[in-house]
């Protein structure tokens, strides 16, 4: 698991190049795995540069490949053993300076970003600790997204005082730019008149790496260090951008696609799956009216058995229905958001 994207294709820091030469571009492949371990939702990551988490890379190879799923496939399977579910692209992820390297430079990689899903047993785990990979809290990077017990503290205390003051230091030509600073935290942490949306994850991120909140600002170069203390883990590169986008991606698509169940196992209580749900998006569900919701998305079928696994009384088990891919076209679970 110790593929070293950075050494597969280190670009030179923005200004490097004065000669004129071409770059040459080279694509690798970024997955963030998702799995739900313990109610909570985790991201496979490795290790490899000093203390920072990484996410799981592998050059792409078109005369092995006819395609970037297949030789991603390929490249988790033969790293971790890991039998990836639903797998989609997310975003192509290639801005000068992604890489922040010493020295000069001829490659640039871009990195083509996938969100994957699976299941997590202690097989797998062990495989996965003997390659150098963990399976990491996705909330230790994005701590403020986790609304499960309320409202974070993290915000109130750290972000918003930061970002208040973030707002006041722009220029005259900034505060008068579209959109303005103000209007920016209002919409991505629901000041104000405006609610909390889940999906806005990236906007979030992306306005905490400007406002250097984040260590990957500093370690870019785009920010000095300050008095303000780091905003979660930090990650190499442009991986917690990646991540902030899986998350978005994946908040939303659980809203109108099945894709909650590709973290489920084939059976399992509707407080799982709840529990599933708001791991996923971050917001705690009201019993009843999650199974209510459930029950009128008939996306799932009583198995006939219960389970004491519990340790309470008896639970029913349920399992996916897969006929609700036949009925209609947007089969999901729509809590929350927009």
């Amino acid at each position: 698991m110790q593929v070293d994207e950075g050494a597969i294709g280190q670009s030179p820091t923005d200004g490097d190049r004065t000669d004129g030469a071409p770059i040459a571009v080279e694509i690798g492949l970024n997955a963030v795995i998702v799995a739900v371990a313990n109610r909570s939702p985790c991201i496979l990551s490795v290790s490899g540069d000093g203390d920072r988490d990484g996410l799981p890379f592998g050059p792409f190879d078109p005369a092995r490949h006819r395609t970037f799923e297949t030789s991603l496939r390929a490249s988790v399977e033969q790293q971790t053993a890991l039998d990836l579910g639903y797998i989609e692209q997310l975003y192509t992820f290639g801005d000068q300076g992604r890489y922040r390297t010493t020295g000069t430079g001829s490659r640039h990689m871009v990195s083509v970003g996938y969100l994957a899903l699976t299941r997590t047993d202690a097989e797998s785990d062990a495989r996965l600790t003997d390659a150098g990979a963990h399976w990491r809290d996705w909330y230790s990077y994005l701590p403020w997204e986790d609304w499960r017990q309320g409202r974070p503290i993290v915000i109130d205390q750290v972000i918003l005082p930061a970002l208040r003051l973030w707002e006041t230091s722009a220029s005259q030509e900034e505060r008068m730019g579209l959109p303005q600073r103000r209007t920016r935290m209002r919409l991505a942490f629901g000041l104000d008149d405006f609610p909390w949306d889940e999906e806005r994850v990236l906007e979030r991120y992306e306005l905490l790496y400007e406002a250097g909140l984040v260590g990957e600002a500093v370690i870019d170069g785009r920010m000095e260090a300050g008095e303000t203390v780091p905003v979660g883990l930090t990650m190499r590169h442009d991986h917690r951008r990646i991540v902030a986008t899986a998350v978005a991606r994946l908040r939303g698509k659980i809203k109108y696609r099945p894709v909650i169940f590709e973290l489920m196992p084939p059976e399992f209580t509707l407080t799982d799956l709840q529990a599933t749900v708001e791991a996923i998006s971050g917001r705690h569900l009201h019993k009843q009216n999650f199974r209510r919701l459930v029950e009128g998305a008939e996306l799932v079928e009583p198995t006939g058995m219960l389970t004491t696994a519990t340790g309470g009384r008896p639970a029913a088990l349920f399992r996916f229905r897969r006929q609700i891919l036949d009925e209609r076209p947007a089969p999901g679970l729509k809590v929350g958001g927009r």
